[in-house]
């Protein structure tokens, strides 16, 4: 079953969590965290948005952030789908 949609917030600010498929480690070495971090800061001057907090787990990652330019669903796509494309590398 799907989940549902992310009701839209008044403040714009959201609770994020990615993981892993199945759970599996998305983060093996310290440069994996760093390029993450590095990843969101590059991406925070296109799409605008702030991070207020960040914990980031060898499986799973929390984001505090709010919405900038850009909408959440953006931010995401250009965020997720770089370290996608980044690791592959």
């Amino acid at each position: 079953m799907p989940r549902q949609a992310r009701k839209k917030s008044k403040t714009n600010i959201y609770h994020i969590m990615l993981r892993g498929i199945n759970h599996q480690i998305i983060f093996e070495e310290r440069e994996d965290y760093e390029r993450f971090i590095k990843t969101l800061a590059r991406y925070k001057t296109i799409s605008g948005y702030t991070v207020y907090a960040y914990c980031l787990m060898s499986n799973h990652i929390h984001l505090l952030i709010k919405e900038g330019k850009e909408n959440l669903e953006q931010i995401m796509k250009r965020v997720a789908g770089s370290c996608v494309r980044d690791s592959k590398t």
